[in-house]
């Protein structure tokens, strides 16, 4: 048997090998992946010649010194982030996501032309030592793709001096992170402000011309109250807040009706009704009013978004509850004022925590800045959904869809 023709047979069992590091490498079952690099294998050993007995053409990636079999492309793009394999810095072969990340071009091109990154170039070009033969490189690149993504690339060095890249997209966990600071800041400003009003009354207190001026003291201790009624109103939000996030996984099953609830907060804001000469009518158009859900939390939910609509509806206004139909699935619940609307660019961040439309207003009207944020969250548990619709100078609609009970016979036997 000639050189060639040795080499011929052996090549497929090498290509197999190959593969079931790279299966390894992925994570895939180690006995599918063998079946599959031996199939393919004999595969490509039956496919190397053609009938008159030349041999097949070679591929670029082939013509570089690593031959790709079917399975083996497949297996890797069967990988959802995108994933490279380079030699002698050069792209061998990049799988569907690298292509839509970093371009349909890059495979067969210098590694620094595909990936375009300084960190990325440096790591991937430098030669390889004995002590990175035993690691994995990983690599936090920022920008790449657009400039506020942040990616972390692993390059995993092969005994034939190939190296395995694979991005992971850590964008998500940054903002959650980012989101996580921004919280803590927020919570902490909120709470320094009423603190230091506090302090400082008490300072002033504390000497004795202003404690014997009756009219000073009353006026301070008023001032005192409100701040430590706001500040007790933030610490219960916050509390809501970790609590509801803490149930988010475990979907409520109780049967509660909302028209009771409605009743309740009617009954929670009636001085705030008289006040502003509003009133808060009920419009029940669905056959029903059952939801699955949790009461308290639902109840919490009607009172932050009937509080909102009486403080920024107009004076003389109704506020109107209304039950809707939302398909054969859904109840939808909307609360709707009259009063002078949100420009459109401040929507999409209403349910964000602390964020307000107009935050001196909103302080001074006791808001915390977390009402929407719990209505948001308390929806996301109950596997609802939440709308937020508003024009300037005709009012805000805020339409809630949660889930009916299972069946029309628990409905009726209720």
């Amino acid at each position: 048997m000639g050189p060639n023709r040795i080499m011929r047979a052996l090549a497929p069992l090498a290509i197999a090998a190959s593969g079931l590091f790279l299966a390894w490498f992925l994570g895939a079952p180690m006995t599918g992946a063998l079946i599959a690099m031996l199939a393919g294998a004999g595969a490509a050993s039956l496919a190397g010649t053609i009938s008159n007995g030349h041999p097949a053409p070679e591929r670029p990636a082939e013509a570089a010194g690593l031959p790709l079999l079917p399975d083996v492309m497949d297996l890797v793009e069967s990988v959802d982030t995108p994933l490279l394999i380079v030699r002698n810095r050069r792209v061998l072969m990049a799988n569907e996501p690298a292509r839509q990340l970093l371009g349909e071009h890059i495979q067969g091109v210098d590694v620094r032309l595909a990936i375009r990154h300084p960190a990325a170039a440096e790591r991937l070009i430098e030669p390889a030592s004995d002590e990175q033969r035993e690691r994995v490189i990983r690599t936090e690149l920022v920008g790449l793709g657009q400039h506020d993504r942040r990616w972390e690339m692993t390059a995993t060095l092969l005994k034939d001096g190939s190296r395995v890249v694979r991005l992971v997209d850590k964008s998500a966990a940054q903002a959650a992170e980012q989101m996580r600071t921004d919280f803590v800041a927020n919570a902490s400003h909120e709470l320094r402000t009423p603190l230091a009003t506090l302090l400082g009354f008490l300072e002033t207190l504390q000497d004795d011309a202003a404690a014997e001026d009756k009219g000073l003291r009353s006026r301070f201790i008023r001032i005192m109250f409100d701040e430590a009624t706001r500040m007790h109103r933030l610490v219960d939000d916050l509390i809501s807040l970790s609590r509801i996030e803490g149930e988010r996984f475990t979907p409520p099953r109780e049967l509660v009706d909302l028209l009771p609830l409605v009743d309740e907060v009617r009954r929670d804001f009636a001085h705030a009704r008289e006040e502003s000469g509003s009133d808060i009518v009920v419009e029940k158009l669905a056959g029903f009013s059952l939801v699955l859900g949790d009461s308290l939390q639902l109840r919490q939910l009607l009172h932050n978004l009937i509080g909102n609509a009486l403080k920024y509806g107009r004076p003389d206004a109704a506020v109107t509850v209304r039950f809707t139909e939302a398909g054969p699935e859904m109840l939808r619940m909307s609360i709707i004022d009259r009063g002078e609307g949100i420009a459109p660019e401040h929507l999409p961040r209403l349910t964000e925590r602390f964020y307000r439309v107009h935050p001196s207003r909103s302080r001074a009207m006791g808001g915390t800045g977390l009402g929407l944020a719990i209505v948001k969250h308390i929806v996301g548990r109950h596997r609802g959904r939440l709308q937020i619709r508003s024009r300037p100078g005709e009012g805000t609609a805020v339409h809630v869809d949660l889930p009916r009970p299972d069946g029309r016979a628990v409905i009726e036997e209720s």
